[in-house]
């Protein structure tokens, strides 16, 4: 049952710093922006939030930058935004892919990578990417920033090291070297959640990474370190099947995902020839 509007609180900060305080002073506050998750789940009354924080005019988290050698992008920086920016497209195409596979074109307009980071859907289509970057998210409190490694950020299914008071507000990437490479499979050519999702650095050690395969996106050490020393993809394909751990549901199998994942990585491995 969607609740009645008028139950629901919304405060509407002007600056990251009001937004920390109120994140600190009136919690619990569950943060929206593009509300593409929000909405959804009101619409079918599985949102349990009555408590609002709307960053949404919060402008200088869209920003996508270099500093530091690193590239800096916003929590709030839409896919549309990332599908545009030249830097992105110059140094991580492999998320510029990743968001054209998101959703229409409003979704894309309103649907920021910070949510998708913080909904933690182990199909969530920007995760593979940041995890095979070895991207490091960028959290704020009232008290101070801190930075988390993307792999150490999930400690279970859309469950995440994020303290309560804290706010996603950038994603850091290193430069990545060698060739990137991304896929998405899903029911539908587009605007369909994934069966399976993989994005992947081909270089003197092959960076890997999966969703819809366990609760959370995964890397694939076992895999990597295997096609590092040499092994046929043949042999890096057993490793895979073996590495991960799919689970049935209502959008595909478990055998399906698996033999999807295999697939995937043989052609990771062809199209990157050279690269």
């Amino acid at each position: 049952m969607r609740p009645a509007l008028s139950t629901l609180t919304l405060r509407e900060p002007r600056t990251l710093r009001e937004a920390l305080r109120l994140m600190r002073d009136e919690a619990p506050l569950t943060p929206l922006a593009g509300c593409t998750d929000v909405y959804v789940e009101f619409q079918f009354g599985t949102q349990p939030a009555r408590r609002f924080l709307d960053l949404s005019r919060l402008s200088p988290l869209r920003r996508i930058r270099v500093q530091d050698g690193l590239l800096v992008i916003g929590a709030l920086a839409t896919y549309t935004d990332l599908i545009r920016s030249r830097l992105v497209r110059r140094q991580l195409p492999m998320l510029v892919a990743a968001a054209r596979e998101v959703g229409g074109p409003q979704v894309r307009n309103r649907g920021t990578i910070g949510g998708n980071v913080a909904n933690g859907s182990p199909a969530g289509d920007t995760l593979p990417v940041l995890a095979a970057a070895d991207a490091t998210l960028v959290l704020a409190s009232a008290h101070g920033e801190r930075r988390v490694p993307f792999a150490r950020f999930y400690t279970g299914y859309r469950a995440t090291v994020l303290r309560p008071d804290e706010l996603i507000v950038a994603i850091e990437v290193p430069p990545v070297h060698g060739r990137q490479w991304f896929r998405k499979v899903g029911t539908r050519a587009a605007q369909a959640i994934s069966k399976v999702v993989m994005a992947a650095v081909r270089d003197g050690t092959p960076r890997i990474a999966l969703g819809s395969v366990a609760p959370t996106v995964v890397r694939l050490p076992r895999t990597e370190a295997a096609l590092a020393a040499g092994s046929t993809v043949a042999e890096a394909q057993r490793v895979l099947a073996e590495e991960i751990h799919p689970i049935d549901d209502v959008r595909s199998t478990a055998e399906y995902r698996r033999q999807v994942a295999v697939n995937l990585l043989a052609r990771f491995w062809a199209d990157t020839v050279g690269g």
